[in-house]
């Protein structure tokens, strides 16, 4: 089965990188936001990386306006029952995902597939919400989506061999790169990153060393394009936050336990680009 209508539930930076990602590569997009304004919003932000694209002549004019006419923005969940695969982006937060799951196996015609973007939780809990568990599987997308060429496709142990094929095939047709991986917390890359970044503020908690100097260090003495506390704001610390607790949780390693000075930061609200303040301020 080709997967032409693909649907995108989440209006954060994943659900706009993804529906940017998807029409680019000539899939047709609808993108499920909460509110009207915020699925207005999110069709401006897509057309404005576009147009950016554009200027950067990654792209041509007409790329771009073909890509905007795919894409359909809305904020009535009705509007899915005609995808071929709906991913869902929305919160880290399980029971907001297990509810979005059932209401889409409700709305979606029973051979839609029904994916999931997280880095957290067991995939297998949100396809066992569903009557479809073998047609649920992990999608994961890296940020920025329209740039990382990385997508972990997340096997569960119920999930059919048809149902991975064709994930991968939809990874193929966005000109990704697919790596296969066992459904388990963390699986390839925030398994190995999280400790890594989590070490990173225990550093700063003892004083080793400033946060610019240890971004720095990193950057020269490893040859990473960023350094971890950059990592984190991009990231988002609730997002780091909730991925170490869902990793200690799981495998209940001392290098997955958050560090205390990211517990006071997310409470503090403090949580990186996306709401400009974090381990580092960004005016605009």
């Amino acid at each position: 089965m080709e997967l032409a209508c693909v649907g995108v539930v989440g209006s954060g930076i994943m659900g706009s990188g993804i529906a940017e990602t998807a029409v680019e590569s000539g899939h047709e997009v609808i993108l499920l936001s909460r509110t009207t304004e915020s699925a207005q919003a999110i069709a401006k932000a897509i057309k404005t990386s576009l147009d950016r694209r554009v200027q950067r002549h990654k792209i041509s004019p007409v790329q771009a306006d073909d890509a905007l006419r795919k894409l359909t923005v809305t904020n009535e969940i009705s509007d899915l029952r005609g995808c071929d695969l709906v991913i869902e982006t929305v919160v880290e937060d399980l029971a907001v995902k297990l509810r979005l799951m059932k209401d889409l196996d409700i709305v979606c015609k029973p051979t839609t597939i029904l994916a999931s973007n997280t880095s957290t939780f067991p995939v297998v809990e949100l396809a066992a919400a569903t009557a479809r568990p073998d047609k649920v599987c992990g999608i994961h997308f890296f940020n920025p989506a329209p740039v990382m060429r990385l997508v972990e496709i997340v096997r569960t142990l119920v999930v059919s061999e048809e149902t991975i094929e064709q994930a991968k095939r939809f990874v193929l047709s966005c000109h990704k790169e697919p790596v296969e991986v066992k459904d388990q917390a963390g699986f390839i890359v925030n398994a190995l990153l999280f400790p890594y970044l989590n070490n990173a503020i225990k550093l700063l908690e003892q004083k080793v060393a400033t946060k610019e100097d240890i971004d720095f260090a990193m950057k020269g003495g490893c040859g990473f394009p960023m350094g971890p506390f950059a990592v984190l704001d991009l990231v988002g610390l609730d997002t780091a936050l909730s991925i170490l607790n869902s990793l200690y949780e799981e495998f209940g390693e001392p290098n997955y336990s958050p560090a205390p000075l990211l517990k006071r930061m997310v409470a503090a609200k403090m949580y990186g680009r996306k709401n400009k303040i974090g381990f580092y301020s960004y005016s605009s």
